[in-house]
């Protein structure tokens, strides 16, 4: 017995044809026409308002390995009618972002802000690009000299820049190369927008430990796992680290240190 293909092209183009078959020509301001032998749109009417080749949509569906644009697939995204659950498993299947979820990065629920104060260990919210977004007054009491003081805090700017880390964080060498490889995988869907490709130019250009580290193309999952701070006042901490991504929002990561004996 064939088991279903859950994942790549071949997955894409089922998703993509159940769902084209579930929309009427009404529904996106097409004439129905004459009697229909299938029900829901024809491939190319589906192409037609998505402004691609009926030819290059079939191949889509057909689950060829084409290449896709994020702007093209938003077209069709928008033509099916897609929810944000199926929007975002479309996506995920392409394995593109989706431009609509950048535009979303700068619309940020309250809660989610406030959520961090809620917690009583060492707590913080981080964007795609590691923005600090929100922190609690024991992450502060820990990055004690940067949160607090820096006007835009950034977590990869505290590894390379900042003097602190070096004394801080324990096996500074070993676990600055690693954030890197998560780094990149965790952005690899947006490495081609313009807001990333100026953050690590920037990085680049001015750490030459990121730049050798981002230049080996390493990748690394994020995991939890134990993080040792050398604090100055209150000396060795011994944390776990856990990591969460908010239903609404899945770019952002909300930073949970919960201390170990």
């Amino acid at each position: 017995m064939q088991s279903d293909d859950l994942s790549g092209p071949k997955a894409l183009g089922a998703f993509l044809r159940n769902h084209r078959e579930r929309v009427t020509p009404e529904m996106i301001g097409l004439p129905s026409g004459p009697r229909r032998r299938t029900s829901g749109l024809r491939r190319e009417e589906l192409a037609q308002v998505s402004g691609i080749s009926a030819t290059w949509y079939t191949w889509i569906e057909q689950g060829r390995d084409v290449s896709i644009s994020p702007y093209t697939l938003a077209r069709i995204a928008k033509a099916l009618k897609l929810g944000h659950a199926e929007r975002h498993y479309l996506f995920t299947l392409a394995r593109v972002a989706d431009p609509e979820q950048e535009r979303q990065q700068d619309r940020i629920n309250d809660a989610v802000l406030h959520s961090v104060h809620q917690v009583s260990v060492p707590c913080y919210l981080l964007d795609i690009t590691w923005n600090v977004l929100a922190w609690n007054q024991p992450a502060q009491v820990l990055f004690s000299g940067w949160l607090g003081q820096a006007k835009t805090p950034n977590l990869l700017h505290f590894m390379f820049f900042h003097p602190l880390a070096k004394t801080l964080v324990s096996d500074w060498h070993h676990r600055a190369r690693r954030v890197v490889a998560e780094f990149r995988a965790e952005t690899s869907h947006h490495q081609a927008t313009d807001p990333m490709r100026a953050f690590v130019r920037n990085m680049t250009r001015n750490s030459d430990d990121f730049n050798h580290w981002w230049q080996q193309h390493d990748v690394m999952a994020r995991e939890g796992g134990e993080r040792l701070f050398e604090h100055p006042q209150q000396g060795r901490l011994h944390y776990q680290q856990v990591t969460f991504n908010p239903a609404e929002n899945n770019v952002l990561k909300l930073v949970m240190l919960l201390p170990l004996p």
